[in-house]
């Protein structure tokens, strides 16, 4: 699902009989999508101050990390 409530629609195509190899494949997409999160998330009604307060800590999490990955990069 996109945020605008638009569906997202993942498509693998089966290649000679390989499921296995498809689903590896749509699993795959599916990860990098994020659909597996949202699945999770989605499982139990999330308060709006509970999304408010999970996607603050999300954005301090991301900005610590990539502050991290700088000074990494400069030498520190």
């Amino acid at each position: 699902m996109r945020a605008n409530g638009g569906c997202l629609h993942v498509q693998v195509l089966v290649r000679d009989n390989n499921v296995d190899q498809a689903l590896k494949a749509l699993k795959k997409k599916m990860q990098r999508e994020g659909i597996f999160r949202e699945m999770k998330l989605r499982r139990h009604y999330e308060k709006p101050s509970e999304r408010r307060a999970r996607e603050e800590a999300e954005a301090v999490r991301r900005a610590r990390k990539l502050e991290r990955k700088r000074l990494e990069r400069e030498g520190f």
